[in-house]
């Protein structure tokens, strides 16, 4: 497989985690406190990566420092205000706001760094944005909700656009191992606010604390960091969108989950953003097709 091909199906892949872990999540925070979910699972992806970045922690320079706690802070934000707005708005609204970190993070790469969005980028960005529409729905609720949620969504394009910067200076397992530590000291301090410290007692409760832990934690953001020190921040925001339709269809094969045909027409649109925007993506499957017939 070509070196250019490779990081970019290693994000497809990583997106796949991280819509089925919708699944075991959805069940576990049913009967555990979320924020004392999000500290545990952090923790579990600061203890499984820290074999590994011991080492590169050691020789990280303090500006490589500064650099992982800058997209930790980020990712926590993210993770914090779309709780936070979730308990106040819509599902609909959640996922569509969210996915409005399409748009803003060619936007702040252009702003920030001057970081060029090819035109075809661009078109990419719309077909995701109406494929994610038609997933979600029209954004409805609460306000505050929506605002909160729309936080989340500037907060996932900084820690996106700041890995990009930050992703091919210094050591992939000392940056992912950064921001899962930073993201379990924030979820910690909130759990602890809100009372909601209490140890999980059920084996549903530890599966999907292991698996968003582990494989959506350390390993997924370990690919995705590895993959932004060698993509551009917009077309890992584009891929990074194919965890909707993922999650979707992990929910129609897995709980019984109807999409409808707005839904499964959304999921077409995504995939063809994608394939737009992503000339290795669409290469691969051009000849992949071929083979099978």
């Amino acid at each position: 497989m070509p070196r250019s091909r490779a990081p970019i199906l290693a994000l497809v892949a990583v997106t796949a985690i991280w819509g089925y872990t919708f699944v075991p999540v959805q069940k576990a925070v049913a009967v555990y406190p979320l924020f004392a979910f999000l500290a545990v699972r952090f923790a579990i992806s600061a203890v499984a990566l820290a074999p590994f970045a011991w080492a590169p922690l050691r020789s990280l320079p303090r500006s490589g420092w500064l650099a992982g706690l800058l997209a930790g802070g980020f990712l926590a934000a993210a993770y914090g205000f779309q709780t936070a707005g979730l308990d106040l708005t819509t599902v609909s609204s959640t996922g569509f706001i969210t996915g409005l970190y399409v748009v803003f993070t060619p936007l702040l790469a252009l702003a920030l760094f001057r970081t060029p969005v090819p035109a075809a980028a661009w078109g990419g960005v719309g077909f995701a944005l109406v494929g994610l529409a038609l997933i979600s729905g029209v954004p409805g609720g609460s306000v505050v909700g929506n605002m909160l949620v729309l936080a989340n969504a500037v907060a996932q394009s900084c820690q996106i656009v700041a890995m990009e910067r930050f992703a091919p200076r210094y050591d992939a397992r000392a940056l992912t191992f950064l921001q899962m530590g930073v993201s379990c000291a924030a979820f910690v301090v909130i759990a602890a606010a809100a009372g909601q410290l209490d140890a999980p007692d059920d084996a549903q409760t530890w599966y999907a604390l292991v698996v968003t832990g582990v494989f959506a934690g350390a390993l997924g953001y370990l690919v995705a960091t590895w993959v932004q020190s060698r993509a551009t921040a917009a077309r890992a925001a584009l891929v990074f969108t194919l965890e909707a339709p993922f999650a979707a269809l992990f929910g129609v094969l897995l709980l019984s989950e109807r999409l409808g045909w707005a839904g499964w027409v959304g999921c077409a649109v995504m995939l063809t953003g994608i394939l737009l925007a992503e000339p290795a993506a669409s290469s691969t499957l051009r000849r992949l097709v071929p083979a099978r017939t």
